[in-house]
Order: structure tokens, then sequence, then C-alpha cells
């Protein structure tokens, strides 16, 4: 089985937009059998994501660190959940799990998955594909620094081409997985 790892949201933002993407994925995800790798949270975006590949009879596979499910924000309906000491091995665990990365809207934590796995793939730590679903031009500001900073030589701009970007679901499972 094919996995994904999503990194998003312990809230769920204030457009309901954001909420409904992640259904789709989730529902998505369950439809082609592709399982779900996530930080294991019960809120937020994700979960909205696990319950949707729940509901739709999919894999979730949840990881956190054990502090968080002390305080009890570990989802109690996982196919599985990996309970580990920090973030650091938490962000391991799901790497090593997945097959493919997505991040959707979310704050920092989001962004520091995102950059890790990113810059895990630039130093050539690993080779899998890395997406941006870009609902409702969330990323948009984000984007424009990554090209602020390949236009004044901090990035290079063959690593901006290991990010795929997309605004839909179905065109984003189908670069990250192919058709």
């Amino acid at each position: 089985m094919k996995r994904l790892s999503v990194f998003c949201g312990s809230r769920t933002g204030i457009p309901t937009v954001f909420a409904e993407q992640a259904r789709v994925l989730g529902k998505a995800l369950s439809r082609r059998g592709i399982g779900l790798v996530f930080g294991a949270g019960h809120v937020g975006l994700m979960g909205v994501l696990a319950d949707a590949v729940r509901d739709g009879g999919g894999e979730t596979i949840g990881v956190i660190p054990k502090s968080l499910v002390e305080r009890e924000l570990a989802h109690d309906k996982l196919t599985e959940l990996c309970i580990v000491e920090t973030m650091h091995e938490r962000k391991a665990l799901m790497a090593t799990r997945a097959d493919a990365f997505l991040a959707l809207p979310g704050g920092f934590g989001t962004l520091d998955e995102l950059f890790e796995i990113l810059t895990w793939r630039q130093l050539r730590f690993h080779d899998k594909p890395i997406g941006l679903l870009n609902t409702a031009g969330f990323f948009d500001p984000l984007l424009a620094w990554i090209e602020r900073a390949i236009v004044d030589d901090f990035v290079k701009p063959r690593t901006r081409e290991l990010l795929i970007v997309e605004q839909e679901v179905e065109p984003m499972l189908d670069r990250l997985f192919g058709t």
C-alpha cells in the first residue's frame, strides 16, 4: 500500500474551504487505497482529514509525542497510533512510513514539517515527492518568498522544482503517485 504523510493544521482555520478540502483529500485517499500518515491529532484539519479517511475505510497511521497524548490531543480511532518521545522522532517516523508528502494549510508546525522534509530532499536524504496543496491561495505568500529566495540566490532554481504545487486534490494525487 502507498502512504501519504500529510502536514496540516491543528486548527481548521476560519474559511470553511480548508476543512472541506481536507475532507475531499481524505475521501480521495480512501478511494485510491492510499494510507494516511499524520500527526495523530483529533483536532483541526488533522482530525477532519483522519476522520474522512477512516469513514472511507482507509488506513490511518498517527504519530504523536507522548506529551501531546498526555494533553489528550491524540485521535483515538486510528488504524495505528505510534507514540514517540520527541517531535524529532515524530518527523523521522512519519518520513519513514510515507511514500510521499503533502502540506495543507496550517501554522508554524506545518511549515516546520514541510521545510524539514524539503530540506532532506534537497540534501538527498530521500527522493520522495513533496506537494503543497495551495487551497484558496493560502500558500501564495510563501511561494512568493521562495521565488524571492531564488532571485536573491539563497535557493537554487532546481530546488524549487522539488515542490509540487496544485490547488486541487485529484491533480495533486496524480502528480504525487501517478495516474
